[in-house]
């Protein structure tokens, strides 16, 4: 995909250039593409922060919207600490049930419940020596974050179903796409984790924030896509930049990168050919245009199959999709009878 080929030249241009060089690079519309493009997806201020967080052992939290490269702010600060010798662990607490993020997080030994048929080391035995990199921090149950936090605190971790306490020589980056504050208040979220991995904030700021980046962004990934499709370079006109300057981004890099990609698969005549637009969202307009009451329903069944999906399709519940929209769970289930959605959606 662009946005992992994008990943990798960021890591190895972080290092070649300082932040004000690659600024003036991309300023100038000149130097390498992948720094600037590097420039682009960060935008200078993350970039600064990169350079000086990531030769210390800080721990860093990484906010965003999803979409907006926070993946590729920890694999960029990962890639230039003096942990880079050793892998970065990836723990991604959504892709784990919550029974089993326990042995996930600090492992077990054979035996220690039905099932466990071997040992086996956590992710954080995992990243002793390196980072690791907790990918949405909001995912982690409420009652695993104490013991987390005791163990990074005490820097030994115990395996289930053992006594014997082992060393942690590790640093941490978390990412999180949600309002830490909020799910605190809520009683989601301990305060006394935040502040610890909080130490170093970075902010990812959504693409519609900065259309100034889309430029030099979208012809990076635009020649990258045609290298890997085998297709001649199309070009891009202004009425075309003016166009994916103008759409809101939801999706951010993400989906500029998907849209390029779809752009490149579809154009003939030498042109850029773009459609942003998807059968599941209305089009994008400027922020005072009234929107048709047919565009607000296309809105809220969007926002609600999101929040079932971030909630892993569940409604109640501290992590349901109910408490993340802050309704009452039998409130959501009567809107999600009303509009028709199943778990196909």
């Amino acid at each position: 995909m662009a946005l992992g080929l994008l990943l990798n030249s960021w890591g190895s241009g972080l290092s070649a250039q300082t932040t004000e060089q690659r600024a003036t690079a991309c300023a100038a519309g000149g130097g390498d593409p992948a720094a600037c493009a590097a420039a682009a997806v960060s935008a200078r201020q993350v970039i600064a922060q990169i350079d000086l967080v990531a030769r210390t052992d800080t721990n860093v939290l990484i906010t965003g919207e999803n979409g907006t490269g926070k993946s590729l702010v920890a694999s960029a600060i990962h890639n230039e600490s003096p942990r880079s010798r050793r892998p970065m662990i990836h723990l991604k607490g959504g892709a784990v049930s919550p029974d089993a993020i326990e042995s996930e997080l600090f492992g077990h030994i054979r035996g220690a419940f039905g099932g466990a048929l071997r040992d086996k080391p956590g992710k954080l035995e995992l990243a002793h020596g390196g980072t690791l990199f907790i990918d949405e921090l909001g995912d982690i149950p409420f009652d695993q974050q104490g013991k987390l936090l005791e163990t990074l605190q005490r820097r030994s971790v115990t395996r289930r179903g053992e006594d014997r306490e082992r060393s942690l020589d590790l640093r941490v980056i978390a990412a999180t796409g949600r309002n830490l504050e909020r799910e605190v208040q809520a009683g989601r979220m301990r305060q006394d984790l935040v502040l610890f991995l909080n130490v170093f904030p970075i902010h990812c700021t959504p693409l519609r924030d900065r259309p100034e980046d889309i430029p030099p962004l979208a012809s990076h990934l635009l020649k990258l896509a045609c290298k890997r499709l085998g297709r001649n370079q199309p070009i891009v006109t202004e009425g075309i930049m003016r166009q994916l300057q103008r759409y809101d981004w939801p999706g951010n890099v993400r989906e500029l990168a998907n849209v390029i990609e779809r752009s490149a698969i579809v154009s003939r005549g030498g042109k850029l050919v773009v459609d942003i637009r998807t059968p599941s969202q209305p089009s994008v307009r400027g922020a005072t245009a009234l929107l048709t009451e047919a565009e607000v329903e296309q809105i809220r069944i969007a926002n609600t199959i999101a929040c079932l999906k971030e909630a892993g399709g569940r409604v109640s519940g501290p992590n349901g999709a109910a408490a993340l929209l802050g309704v009452r769970p039998t409130t959501l289930y009567s809107r999600i009878q009303k509009l028709g959605l199943s778990s196909r959606d």
